[in-house]
């Protein structure tokens, strides 16, 4: 039983955490004890240059890799690698080879540089035939390798026997080296000793936990990691008493045991709290590189389902598991940084290091004006679309939140007047008593997809379940493509003569003058703002499968193409990918919630409506006509009961019906339409009446746990 499981610790380490951190990672550190000083040299210029590892030197690498596993328990390597199903995927070999009939701990540097998984089952959007398997996992020197249970991790990208991209690591890499290169040009302009930019990513990620044996009494929740139906309890998180309030025992105890393991893997976990609804919690690192910070966000995804196991718990990362409460994001906090360790999204009062900052935000806010509904379509999955657009996540129509201060000095540039701008809004006295208050430069906005939070921009909108590499290699391709326009036009107004100050600010003014549709500081849970929106030209997303659809524009295509991110033949397997993947979800949801209602609520319902109609029965038998009034309330529950009964089978039915028909089309797209329409329809019908059932039915008969029960510990 839930209630038995007392708090546990099993991956306790007493040291201080900086004694242990990173030990279970084979770092660049630790490669320059085991590696010579030109295997080291090769190694070391791939992880800080993105050169490429010199396969010579592949075997030296190799045999360090192993010596320092072996040393460390491990007896398997595995190639990590992240297909297109959004998850991670890992083939384990052993480290054994057999000479002259005896067993050796083998490791090679052919097996370091690659595998060869079998490509056929895993999504690829037509990029592969199911009889054709072969397909290459590749070694990617940029992330570090790492030890999980006993196992030695390769982090790797996957790709097909032509060398499509079969994964979301391929296309992020590539974003990245565009953004660098593009970006780099920018910051040349303010600094011509800047070599390169990488972009820094921070990944918040929220998450549920509920107790493993009310779990598997949940076959929604084991299926389809989220409960198709359900009725909300009395209380749940209206009085916002979890929100930040002391942490379950049961839950921290869980958190200190994932967090000693991720400190260990080189993971920079530095916060945990509740979250706003119960059961809900919330880790997020420093922000790091943009690649490991998204390799990182996946193992820690790992290790969270493999601790939450000890302690009879599960961990639920589905967006909306629970209806009628918050759902959960994954808050990827995006910036770039040149390699001088300039922070170029950190607004300053120096006006030569501001006027970069502008430089560099009008460009990103180009960007994303432009491929506004693409970047928002990156993040709406089957999962997502249940949680965007209440009042708890962003609304799925793009804006920019720049905040009060910021706001007032774009407008004075549009104006041609830029005035001084202060990064700091100046103190704030609270008490006398109480130290003054340092003020930011703006203000925070949650209704905001993409909010600026003072150095940084905050993508809300990504679903916690998600690759934060299916958003991210979008922006960094947004924010590529605008930097490449801002530094041509930069250049032209050079060419006619204007200083640098000038031709800089100009480019700012007219960058600025282009996303202004997309600029927005009010609320956007509001109607009012939907109703902006739509005069300035922002499209919302309102049905998943018909969003996708932006991935085949010519805007999508030459932006992925020219800069050599994605070439048509990958974004159209992707756009079917996506279709592929809604499809087959929410099929596994409708088959759910039918099996659910069927053999679960009706039996429930049925048999507690023959208790009532047996007490009526009886009633009558001993009082008589005295039994309609003194039996009114049972009567009435009868009769809601059959109606709701009724009902239910009906819309069941005709859920199979639409599946079917659904199901007939060959189209992929027009089957996710339909899923997407007739389907979710008939959905939410059936769980309208099975919630309602929920409240008829006698507590002792109900046979699925209830919100009341897995809700709180």
């Amino acid at each position: 039983m839930a209630a038995n499981h007392q708090p546990e610790r099993f991956f306790e380490d007493k040291r201080p955490i900086s004694a242990y951190f990173g030990e279970d990672v084979f770092d660049l550190d630790k490669m320059s004890r085991y590696l010579s000083p030109s295997a080291y040299a090769s190694v070391k210029d791939s992880v800080q240059n993105g050169k490429p590892v010199d396969r010579k030197v592949a075997g030296e690498i190799a045999e360090a890799m192993k010596t320092w596993a072996l040393s460390k328990g491990a007896t398997h390597f595995t190639h990590l690698f992240q297909p297109l199903t959004g998850n991670t995927a890992e083939k384990h070999d052993a480290f054994l080879d057999f000479r002259d009939g005896r067993p050796v701990e083998a490791f090679s540097g052919e097996a370091l540089v690659q595998q060869e998984p079998d490509a056929s089952s895993f999504p690829s959007g037509g990029l592969r035939n199911t009889f054709e398997a072969r397909g290459y996992s590749a070694w990617d020197p940029t992330s570090p390798v790492f030890i999980l249970d006993g196992t030695l991790c390769i982090p790797s990208v996957f790709v097909s026997y032509n060398g499509d991209a079969l994964d979301m690591k391929v296309p992020h890499l590539r974003s990245l080296e565009a953004l660098s290169k593009a970006a780099t040009e920018v910051a040349r302009i303010f600094d011509p000793e800047v070599n390169s930019v990488h972009v820094n990513i921070g990944l918040e990620q929220e998450y549920f936990l509920v107790d493993e044996s009310l779990y598997n009494a949940r076959p929604d929740l084991k299926l389809c990691e989220r409960t198709v139906i359900g009725h909300t309890a009395a209380k749940d998180q209206q009085l916002a008493d979890h929100y930040f309030g002391a942490i379950p025992s049961r839950a921290e105890a869980f958190m200190k045991d994932f967090e000693t393991v991720a400190y260990k893997l080189g993971i920079r976990l530095i916060t945990r709290h509740n979250e706003v609804a119960p059961n809900q919690f919330e880790c997020a690192p420093v922000y790091t590189d943009a690649s490991r910070a998204i390799d990182n966000n996946m193992t820690l995804m790992i290790i969270m389902q493999k601790v939450a196991g000890k302690h009879h718990l599960r961990v639920l990362f589905s967006e909306k598991p629970f209806d009628g409460i918050n759902g959960s994001g994954k808050h990827c906090n995006w910036s770039m940084q040149s390699d001088k360790g300039v922070n170029l999204l950190k607004p300053s009062t120096d006006p030569e290091k501001n006027l970069q900052f502008l430089a560099f935000y009008s460009s990103v806010a180009k960007g994303v004006m432009d491929h506004n509904f693409l970047i928002m379509t990156s993040v709406c999955d089957l999962g997502n679309s249940y949680r965007l657009g209440g009042n708890e996540a962003p609304v799925p129509i793009m804006s920019i939140y720049s905040g009060s201060a910021l706001t007032a000095l774009f407008k004075d540039i549009i104006n041609s007047n830029p005035n001084h701008f202060n990064s700091k809004a100046g103190f704030m006295k609270i008490a006398e008593e109480l130290p003054e208050i340092e003020l930011d430069n703006t203000d925070r906005n949650r209704t905001s997809p993409f909010a600026f939070t003072g150095n940084r921009f905050e993508f809300r909108a990504l679903g916690s379940s998600a690759n934060g590499a299916s958003a991210s290699y979008v922006i960094n391709s947004a924010a590529a493509e605008s930097l490449k326009e801002f530094k041509a036009e930069y250049d032209k107004k050079i060419a006619e003569g204007k200083d640098k100050k000038q031709a800089v600010l100009e480019t700012v003014k007219d960058f600025l003058i282009a996303a202004s549709p997309v600029m927005f500081d009010g609320n956007g849970y509001s109607k009012e703002w939907a109703e902006e929106a739509k005069k300035r030209g922002l499209e919302g997303v309102t049905n998943v499968p018909e969003a996708y659809k932006v991935y085949l524009t010519k805007s999508t295509e030459d932006l992925f193409g020219n800069l050599g991110v994605l070439s048509k033949r990958e974004i159209e397997a992707r756009y079917e990918v996506l279709n592929e993947q809604y499809v087959k979800k929410l099929q596994i949801e409708a088959r759910v919630l039918g099996d659910i209602c069927l053999n679960h609520v009706i039996p429930s319902a049925v048999e507690y409506q023959n208790i009532l109609l047996k007490n009526i029965k009886e009633t009558k038998a001993v009082f008589g006509d005295e039994y309609k009034e003194m039996c009114k309330s049972s009567i009435e529950t009868v009769s809601k009961i059959s109606a709701f009964i009724n009902s239910l089978q009906a819309y069941v039915a005709e859920l199979v019906e639409r599946r079917k028909k659904a199901n007939a089309v060959e189209n992929l797209p027009e089957k996710a339409r339909l899923y997407s329409t007739g389907v979710k329809e008939m959905m939410d019908k059936a769980r309208y009446c099975a919630d309602h059932l929920e409240m008829l039915v006698d507590d002792e008969l109900w046979p699925l746990p209830k919100y009341r029960e897995m809700l709180f510990f």
